[in-house]
């Protein structure tokens, strides 16, 4: 015992480092951080976490050495050292026990496979948007996130705007009065994109980008802008790794119409839609679309794509009415109106009606928000607490289901009734087949 407490006596000198200081948390207290698919969308959401000084980068995967190269320079020379692993293969990244979370910004079709599996694998997961290509991997995520006890993010950073939740708590707090129509847009899918077959780029295991996709001829441009020059990434709107942007885009002010009036999902709903898609070029998912939702509470949603390339002005992309209502004209947003004014959201700006509305504080009797400062500070946050982020694994399928359902009323072009409680459509035997998982290629499928 005297030994014990003679040792006890002595100072024992730590660095301060270990501690903290310097703006750097503990090791112990750090999350550990793979980083899964690290083009321009991933590097800059890896910023987000290299930021935090509770985070630490360990590892990266992707299949593209133009991506994984700029993305490991990133990471060291925050670091100010050569650590950051790198490999191609996400399941070699998913094996390391030391890695606690991991960020997912792979091209979309990867999404839901590789969240799966860093499930399972015990991994906390920030996902980029859009989800799955079906709902039906939707739900096998879902499955997976709650049954492995995971924190998910998705990424519909939006929620960690202040003027988004600003718009969402005046909505939910009744300051426009009783809720009757939003009205929702984002830029559409651009139409073209070359079909010749072309060189896979230097660098690229397009075996492994395609995945479980169909074995398509690489085509100029379809992973990367200006590969060769000229060209244009084109995935984005090619349907075999897409539903293109009326889901790629259109999921961020879906989320916030969502986020804004959450009982839309307590009951079966009406919604019919149209689009215009491309017949001509790779690109071929909608260059417009006009989808109408009818819900239960008697509130109407509706939901269109903005011109991208397609020049053609029509009923289903002209936006000048709602521009000339809000005062604003911006490629993307979510407006509510409600009986006694309206709210209308996008990206760097707020607009009300009356005006003073955007002045209002809430009251102690409101029911604020979550307020988160980043998307991946909230995450962080998360893992930690063993909390929910700020857009949970099941609010997060809702709102890509709302994608789900705009796409598949575009391709029926009649009137559909969605049922959020079984999550498919009442008596309706063609439109429930597209809510299916997608045919794999047998080497590489993952469920």
């Amino acid at each position: 015992m005297a030994a014990a407490l003679g040792a006890a006596a002595v100072p024992t000198i730590v660095p301060a480092s270990v501690l903290g200081a310097e703006n750097r948390s503990a090791p112990s207290n750090r999350v550990a951080l793979g980083c899964i698919g690290v083009g321009p969308q991933g590097r800059g959401d890896m910023g987000g976490f290299l930021r935090e000084s509770d985070a630490q980068v360990v590892a990266l995967c992707d299949v593209a050495k133009q991506n994984l190269d700029p993305a490991r320079n990133q990471v060291n020379q925050k670091y100010q050292n050569n650590d950051c692993a790198t490999c191609g293969d996400y399941r070699e990244l998913l094996a390391r026990k030391d890695i606690d979370a991991v960020l997912i910004a792979t091209p979309d079709h990867w999404h839901v496979p590789v969240a799966v599996a860093a499930a399972k694998a015990g991994k906390d997961i920030y996902l980029e948007k859009p989800m799955g290509l079906s709902v039906a991997e939707d739900q096998l995520l879902r499955k997976a996130v709650q049954e492995g006890k995971r924190v998910l993010q998705f990424g519909t950073q939006q929620r960690s705007s202040q003027e988004f939740r600003r718009a969402c708590e005046l909505v939910r707090n009744g300051r426009i009065g009783q809720l009757k129509q939003i009205n929702v847009w984002c830029s559409a899918s651009r139409p073209g994109g070359s079909a010749k077959p072309a060189p896979v780029p230097p660098g690229l295991d397009y075996d492994r980008w395609l995945g479980p996709a169909p074995d398509r001829p690489y085509t100029d441009g379809k992973c990367f802008d200006n590969d060769p020059p000229g060209s244009w990434k084109t995935w984005w709107f090619i349907y075999d790794y897409a539903l293109g942007f009326i889901a790629g885009w259109g999921v961020h002010p879906l989320d916030i119409a969502y986020w804004g009036h959450p009982s839309m999902m307590n009951a079966p709903f009406d919604l019919e839609g149209k689009a215009i898609f491309p017949i001509e070029g790779v690109c071929n998912t909608a260059v417009a679309w006009d989808v109408n939702f009818a819900f239960a509470d008697g509130v109407r949603m509706s939901f269109k794509g903005v011109r991208n390339g397609f020049d053609e002005v029509n009923e289903m992309n002209d936006l000048r009415p709602w521009y000339q209502k809000y005062g604003k004209e911006a490629d993307h947003g979510t407006a509510f109106e409600g009986s006694e004014g309206w709210v209308m959201v996008h990206r760097g700006g707020l607009h009300t009606s009356p005006n003073k509305l955007v002045e209002e504080k809430l009251g102690p009797s409101d029911k604020p928000l979550t307020v988160s400062r980043s998307h991946a500070r909230n995450f962080l946050d998360a893992v930690k607490s063993r909390g929910q982020a700020i857009c949970p694994i099941e609010e997060a399928v809702h709102a890509d289901i709302l994608c789900h359902v705009s796409d598949i009323a575009t391709r029926m072009n009649r009137k559909l009734l969605w049922s959020p409680e079984d999550e498919r459509f009442i008596k309706d035997d063609e439109a429930n087949r597209r809510l299916a998982l997608r045919p794999m290629r047998e080497a590489w499928r993952w469920t």
